[in-house]
């Protein structure tokens, strides 16, 4: 009786054991080799049932043949699963471990060697004894079944031994009513642990939907949402792995890599909201279409009327001299209206920087006089154009620039609104900040350095670098990577980027890294990583925080 107690009392141990572990192949082992604790046997396997019907061996282990397959720190099994069915589609029940299936009952053998009587085929057994030298005496095999009534598994023990004298025997009511238990208690364990991966799954694949559909609504964005989370977690692993400054205490276990790379898919999600107008601006005046055009038909019915006027004064001329110089005049206007259109074409296109003195010339071509189709005498641009064409970096006008800014808010507050489970609480921080600035210069709510996570940088690090050198944008070419990296440098030392994170960026190669998968061979050229590195000073980093 008091060893009765001590293993059902173990066996509470091992199920309360099993409700904890979150690891697949550790949990597949904790059930075999507790089975084999509880009924003292010598060897057992542990099966999955596949979709397609068949055992999968999981997890074998038999002691005195020191064998160790599968599970979490086994040799790879490769075994071959075993049918369920036949090619006829007929149950196969020849086999032990496949009737237990079938039957749906557990099979108790004392002696394999005696028991052809059953019907069932042990050649298999035979042959493993005949190579290995083992002695299959007695088998158990249990089926396991979920909360649905499914057989998911089968745990089959072999060669109980005596406790005392180790010699074989078979396995008692006792060992297959304990062994029965645990079975069912592994059952549930399983069972929850593919629920709760099916859900992560889901889950994973439902972000990702969102992000590609976020990429798909732009042609110009096409793979920013995608590769975030591949740069991002690049950096965070460099910096997982670092052991100097600022970061020897970051760590990440799986659980943080999961909710990290959760944010970085979902870093944009509030672009949803964001007009395709705004997002795809291509030029300066595009809208539905760019408007340059309408400008150059403008420019055109200005070359006519100047062509016009050109042949009524040519006939009232008399001399040589007065008609030559007359042809002189209209080849000088047509040439200034020439230019000047190239040069409204040249302003429409989106650029780093936009020089006071080329503004200022936009303003001044903008007060030339037309007349439109109601024969009106109107400038040759409007305020609207001429504001649109003076904008002095990019394509976005300082209205449009704040619609594209609020996709921030919104993904913060889409985010926000998700009941998050504790292991993903920090998803929205992530998410939300990766437009915010070392000195609280950014946006949505202008967080300085010591207010954000280290991940938080991270993604800011990952965000600025991608944009760089993305070839699909609308408003500039991709960049090489010592431009990518020239620019980042200066924005660091603008406060704007975090400077440990910079360095640990270049000194760890994930910038290269990255562009071996990503870039374009002309792209990628040769960086010089000593003029790249940022020293920050102790003043310089009290300023920051």
């Amino acid at each position: 009786m008091k060893q009765l107690l001590q293993r059902v009392e173990r066996l509470n141990q091992i199920g309360i054991a099993l409700s904890a572990e979150k690891d697949a192949s550790s949990l597949l082992e904790m059930i075999l080799h507790g089975a084999k604790e509880l009924t003292n046997a010598d060897g057992g396997t542990l099966y999955t049932v596949t979709a397609d019907q068949r055992l999968k061996f999981d997890i074998i282990a038999t002691d005195s043949l020191h064998l160790a397959m599968g599970g979490a720190r086994g040799k790879a099994i490769t075994f071959n699963p075993i049918p369920l069915y036949d090619k006829q589609g007929k149950p196969i029940t020849n086999m032990v471990v496949t009737s237990a299936v079938h039957q749906r009952k557990v099979i108790n053998i004392n002696d394999t060697y005696h028991a052809e009587a059953q019907g069932y085929d042990f050649s298999g057994t035979r042959k493993f004894d005949e190579q290995t030298g083992y002695h299959t005496h007695s088998l158990l095999t249990i089926p396991m079944t979920n909360h649905e009534d499914e057989i998911i598994g089968v745990l089959q023990l072999i060669n109980a031994k005596d406790a005392d004298t180790q010699k074989l025997r078979p396995f008692s009511t006792t060992d297959q009513q304990l062994a029965e238990s645990l079975a069912s208690q592994a059952a549930v364990a399983l069972t929850n642990q593919r629920l709760i991966s099916d859900l992560e799954i889901l889950f994973k694949s439902f972000v990702q939907l969102i992000a590609t559909a976020i990429d798909e609504k732009s042609p110009y964005t096409g793979s920013h949402c995608r590769r975030i989370p591949v740069l991002t977690m690049m950096l965070a692993e460099a910096v997982h792995r670092s052991r100097e400054g600022s970061f020897a205490d970051f760590q990440m276990t799986d659980a943080d890599r999961f909710e990290l790379e959760t944010a970085a898919w979902l870093h944009d999600c509030g672009k949803v909201t964001s007009p395709e107008y705004v997002i795809d601006k291509s030029t300066k005046l595009e809208t539905i279409f760019d408007r340059i055009e309408l400008i150059d038909t403008r420019f055109e019915v200005l070359k006519r009327d100047t062509e016009i006027q050109y042949w009524q004064t040519l006939n009232k001329a008399k001399s040589r001299n007065e008609k030559e110089s007359l042809l002189q005049q209209l080849e000088q206007q047509i040439n200034e209206l020439n230019s000047e259109r190239d040069f409204l074409r040249k302003a429409n296109i989106g650029g780093e920087f936009m020089s006071k003195n080329d503004r200022e010339r936009v303003k001044k071509i903008g007060q030339r006089l037309w007349r439109n189709p109601d024969q009106q005498i109107v400038p040759i641009l409007n305020a609207e154009e001429i504001y649109n064409l003076t904008i002095p970096k990019g394509t976005l006008t300082p209205e449009e620039r704040t619609i594209i800014n609020n996709h921030m808010v919104a993904t913060i507050k889409m985010l926000e609104s998700l009941p998050f489970p504790k292991h993903l609480a920090r998803v929205p921080e992530y998410a939300g900040g990766h437009h915010e600035r070392m000195d609280g210069g950014g946006y949505p709510k202008g967080l300085v350095r010591d207010e954000m996570s280290i991940p938080a940088r991270i993604m800011a690090i990952a965000d600025v670098f991608e944009a760089l050198t993305a070839r699909d944008r609308p408003y500039k070419r991709g960049k090489t990577l010592t431009e990518c990296l020239k620019i980042m440098q200066q924005m660091v030392l603008e406060n704007h980027l975090d400077a440990d994170l910079f360095n640990e960026f270049v000194r760890s190669g994930v910038y290269m890294e990255y562009a071996k998968q990503y870039l374009q061979a002309d792209q990628i050229d040769e960086v010089d990583e000593n003029q790249l590195a940022v020293s920050v000073s102790t003043d310089e980093n009290l300023a920051m925080h």
